[in-house]
């Protein structure tokens, strides 16, 4: 209404900004639908793999189907994200199988489609066997479709999707191809193996002293800019970064206010306790809730509830937790609330009360129709006839239940019960559709009936029920706690204060003014997507790394919880990383290095204990170190000291050691050699297993740091 009141009130000036929007629109529509790049030329492709080129149409159908099958839970950014991963793999695989000349010839690739669908019951024959003419049939039909879809396992699938199938199979089996060859050529020697134990089982006791670097204060140590820069350099590998954005933002939410909420709860208090004239004098009969005899209507119709009706039993286990007791022990007709619970503001009635049992056990044979749903294509019949099936199966099984393994074998379409003669097993109420669940919870143990559901006719027969309860049905109109239109028009007048504001003075001063909190954000990615507090906006990206987006540039963005103003503060190329951005890193790694130096440089003693004297610490001791596990009891892990230690023969003292927590000086006390094996057989077993159990993680990460990858999925705005 808010929105819809600004239009009334400015249409001369709308239809202006529309019409200039619209010569945008027109001016950037060839670019948007072409891909096209700063030159104009089309952009055919959205990246390469050694070489390889992927193909923008290729990649955009594949992102559309991943998307299809991820469903509304994956936001398209991620989907195109691991779809080009997958590219990347295939293409960066496919290189080495080309070098190596490995493939999948026809008669393998047959093994390979019958091996994957072995068990899918869509390729099944009468004795549960796999039948080739089926799959060869279906490819068929599918081919014939092409470009419509047929179905498998229930879902649309067009001759592409299924070559594509057939291609991801081929590409499964050429890389575990790939990894046993690789595998075959690793192996762990008898020196490999008697190392490993020896690493593992020579020992050593130690007495050392730690002279720790918190002895120094940070803030005697000078790092300076030059420090940290030269560290950056003769560490280029660790602090290579891409291009990156940093930006900072106001967020300004519609939410609900305080009156807001008791505004909502005021005109819940109208149903609970009745109305029978309105303020202006107007009859305007609103019955109480509480005495209400067609609690459906009056919940949906009357009182518009946001949670519509349900007219189902459940036990205390499923009311809100908090609120469980008081709506629970209501007696019929009564009423809790208002109450808030999930975001909205409620009134709960108890409406009916039963005893149930809290499982049931039954068997089941499900006859499917055209049209039911998960219905597959081979199911002919109509409605009409499914129901005479079922009723047919029903009266030979009431003269003889010992039929119904049978039956469902025969007859049942729901694979899922089928392999345990049509049984569910113990299962809680509620937990199948409302005309199943009614039937099973509501019957008795011996009861054999015929159920319609969405998925067809069940022949039912209940075999078990334990544990009956009190139950309640409850009825409940719901309010969700928004914000009125005076809230959210005052979030906008804010917000377009903050927007010119901000565009006179420094954005940190006018939100500090206001009391508003800035976020910064900070090294963005050209294919990031989320921002930290508002969650997936591209749109808030793609801005920032627009090219004509300026430093300082502000911008406002609307956001599924109101607006947020946007100020670009900085733009980072890709390289090397600033001495500014490197320095929360860098700077306790020098600071370390030059507390180091000065310890050595102030220490002369050349014994433990004079060293302990001198630095007013004590001598301490650990005792069966190894290589392995380069750990010391009250010191932590130190791999540097540990490998000096295994260096020095018992009862010899070694120099100054720079260690991870402090400056060490340490005296081996006793050594202790691993046990001779007669053969270390075992040993080198063990090593090869480590070595070929991370082949499959292992090799594909060097191939891939290896290869050359050009990412263009950002300058062919794909994403």
């Amino acid at each position: 209404m808010a929105v819809l009141n600004k239009i009334r009130q400015q249409k001369f000036i709308l239809i202006a900004l529309i019409a200039l929007g619209l010569l945008a629109f027109v001016i950037s529509v060839p670019d948007i639908l072409n891909m096209t790049d700063s030159s104009g030329a089309k952009q055919s492709y959205v990246g390469s793999v050694n070489g390889i080129d992927i193909s923008r149409e290729d990649f955009l159908q594949k992102v559309e189907v991943a998307q299809r099958q991820a469903g509304p839970s994956a936001t398209n950014t991620q989907v195109a994200n691991r779809v080009w991963e997958q590219e990347v793999r295939k293409a960066v695989m496919e290189s080495q199988f080309e070098e190596l000349g490995i493939s999948v010839e026809q008669d393998k690739m047959r093994d390979l489609i019958k091996t994957s669908l072995a068990t899918n019951p869509q390729f099944l024959n009468e004795a549960g066997l796999f039948d080739e003419n089926k799959l060869n049939e279906f490819v068929a039909n599918l081919k014939e479709l092409a470009p419509q879809p047929g179905f498998f396992n229930g879902q649309p699938i067009t001759y592409a999707d299924w070559t594509n199938y057939e291609k991801n199979v081929a590409s499964g089996a050429l890389q575990q191809n790939y990894y046993n060859l690789v595998k075959a050529g690793l192996t762990g020697t008898l020196a490999e193996g008697e190392l490993d134990h020896k690493l593992e089982g020579n020992k050593v006791d130690i007495k050392y002293v730690q002279v720790p670097y918190t002895s120094i204060p940070d803030s005697t140590i000078s790092v300076s800019k030059s420090d940290i820069s030269a560290y950056i350099k003769d560490h280029k590998n660790q602090f290579e970064v891409e291009e990156t954005r940093d930006i900072r933002y106001v967020e300004f939410k519609e939410e609900a206010t305080l009156e807001d909420e008791e505004a909502i709860k005021a005109e819940l208090r109208v149903y609970l306790n009745g109305r029978l004239v309105d303020e202006t004098g107007r009859k305007d009969t609103i019955i109480a809730f509480s005495k209400v005899k067609n609690n459906a209507d009056y919940i949906n119709l009357i009182a518009n509830s946001n949670v519509k009706f349900d007219d189902r039993f459940v036990f205390k286990n499923s009311l809100p937790t908090e609120f469980a007791d008081s709506i629970y022990n209501l007696n019929v007709g009564e009423v809790f609330g208002p109450y808030k619970h999930d975001g909205n503001f409620k009134l709960t009635k108890v409406i009916a009360e039963k005893n149930i049992p809290d499982s049931a056990k039954v068997r089941h044979i499900l006859i499917p129709f055209l049209g039911a749903r998960s219905a597959t294509p081979e199911v002919t019949q109509t409605e009409a006839e499914a129901k005479t099936t079922a009723d047919s199966l029903l009266a030979i099984l009431k003269r003889d239940r010992s039929k119904f393994p049978e039956f469902v074998k025969e007859f049942s379409s729901d694979q899922g019960s089928a392999a345990n003669e049509g049984r569910y097993d113990w299962h809680p109420y509620n937990t199948m559709v409302p005309e199943f669940n009614d039937f099973e919870f509501e019957g008795e143990v011996g009861d054999l009936g015929v159920v319609k559901t969405i998925f067809g006719f069940h022949i039912i027969e209940i075999e078990g029920q334990k544990d009956k309860k009190r139950a309640v049905k409850v009825g409940t109109i719901s309010r969700k706690i928004e914000p009125s239109e005076a809230t959210i028009n005052k979030v906008f007048r804010d917000a377009s204060k903050f927007e010119v504001d901000v565009d006179k003075k420094d954005f940190q001063e006018v939100a500090t003014e206001s009391k508003y909190n800035v976020r910064p954000i900070n090294g963005i990615k050209v294919l990031d997507e989320n921002i930290t507090g508002i969650g997936s906006q591209r749109q808030i990206v793609r801005w920032a790394f627009n090219e004509e987006t300026e430093v300082g540039a502000i911008s406002r963005f609307t956001i599924p919880s109101g607006y947020a103003i946007v100020q670009l503060v900085a733009k980072h190329d890709k390289g090397l990383m600033s001495v500014e951005d490197a320095s929360a890193t860098v700077l306790p790694k020098i600071r370390k290095a030059k507390k180091a130096q000065l310890i050595k440089e102030r220490i002369t003693a050349t014994t433990l204990e004079d060293l302990a004297a001198a630095e007013n610490t004590s001598v301490r001791s650990a005792s069966a170190i190894t290589m392995k596990s380069p750990t010391i009891s009250g010191a932590g892990r130190e791999p540097m000291v540990v490998g000096a230690a295994f260096g020095l023969e018992e009862g010899e003292t070694s120099d100054l050691i720079e260690g991870e927590r402090g400056v060490y000086m340490v005296q081996v006390t006793k050594v202790t050699p691993a046990v001779e094996l007669d053969n270390y057989q075992a040993a080198a077993n063990r090593v090869e297993q480590r070595k070929t159990g991370a082949v499959a993680s292992k090799v594909y990460n060097a191939l891939k740091a290896a290869a050359e990858i050009e990412d263009d999925r950002a300058e062919t705005q794909v994403q």
